[in-house]
């Protein structure tokens, strides 16, 4: 017995594919220097590796969010105490934290707003 699909239903699987809308996929954004880089009230800088924005939420509201996330956080406390507990944007985040150390840490922060979901990966100079 072969286990064979049909040509017709192959092709129409694939063609099927296409339907799938765009804000669906993920999309990495391209980063500027700016963008990358963040300081406020002469606090330590923050160094964001990577951002991407899926499920309709766009590069630009991503990078908005980047120094919206930033103030909210750091208005909770200064260095490694700082956490943002607020809707950023009308979104949701959380935090997870890696390589805390005594000069800097790592996260990893989503903010989901219905389907729309940011997630941005920083490190945090203490």
């Amino acid at each position: 017995m072969s286990h064979r699909l049909p040509l017709g239903l192959l092709a129409a699987a694939i063609g099927g594919l296409s339907l799938v809308p765009a804000s669906a996929s993920a999309a990495t954004c391209s980063l500027s220097a700016d963008d990358k880089y963040h300081k406020a009230n002469n606090a330590k800088p923050t160094y964001t590796r990577s951002l991407k924005a899926t499920g309709g939420a766009s590069c630009a509201t991503a990078k908005k969010m980047i120094g919206a996330y930033y103030k909210c956080r750091v208005s909770g406390g200064k260095g490694k105490k700082g956490r943002c507990s607020k809707k950023v944007l009308g979104y949701s985040c959380s935090e997870k934290r890696s390589n805390v150390i005594a000069t800097q840490f790592d996260a990893t922060a989503t903010c989901r707003k219905g389907k729309a979901r940011i997630v941005t990966a920083y490190t945090q100079f203490t």
